[in-house]
């Protein structure tokens, strides 16, 4: 279970169906941050396949135990995720009335979080992606495929988290975060590169 803090249902306790109707809603969550957690978790648990399988290498109980660990990571950034946007939502809803340095404040740590979460996303989906490449260099052959797909996908949702980040805290290419989160996408992509050559040969 994936309850939020006040006790209410968490967004990972839906059905796949529900969960696949939620984020094609026209409501704001949950969005892309969301998804591209699932997304990169769902890869972990590819990497997780690959390792469990190939039952000679030496190091899969290890490489399954890390999978493990960055799909839980994973789901729980997910949750957060649409926490941290809808919060970011509210605080730019908030009243005329209050004073503007209060409301300058509240929005600020609103969106760093807002931006917080997707980096983080970014990172652990980056780990995916490196530990794919390491099952695709010594899985069993015919799930060599499995391996090089996870490092994909794993790719792909750091790219999206790490373009949420200079999104969701409006600010320039020099911000740390932003650098960051080009760094991630940096580590995915040479990943994705790696599982692919593995593939190759």
């Amino acid at each position: 279970m994936t309850g939020t803090a006040d006790g209410t249902p968490g967004l990972l306790d839906q059905s796949v169906e529900a969960l696949l109707d939620a984020i094609g809603s026209g409501e704001p969550l949950p969005a892309s941050g969301t998804t591209a957690a699932l997304v990169a978790a769902m890869a972990a648990g590819l990497v997780s396949k690959v390792a469990r399988v190939s039952k000679d290498w030496e190091d899969g109980q290890g490489v399954i135990a890390q999978a493990r660990a960055l799909r839980v990571r994973l789901t729980l950034l997910a949750q957060a995720d649409t926490e941290a946007y809808g919060s970011a939502l509210a605080a730019m809803r908030l009243p005329r009335e209050l004073p503007q340095e209060q409301r300058d404040a509240i929005l600020g740590r609103s969106l760093e979080r807002a931006a917080d979460v997707p980096l983080a996303i970014a990172d652990a989906a980056a780990d995916v992606a490196e530990l794919a490449a390491v099952a695709a260099a010594n899985g069993k052959t015919r799930l060599v495929p499995d391996a090089i797909a996870a490092a994909e996908l794993a790719d792909g949702a750091a790219r999206a988290a790490a373009l949420l980040v200079g999104v969701n805290l409006a600010t320039g290419d020099g911000d740390a975060r932003t650098l960051l989160a080009a760094q991630t996408v940096s580590r995915a992509s040479s990943a994705r590169a790696r599982a692919a050559q593995a593939g190759d040969g």
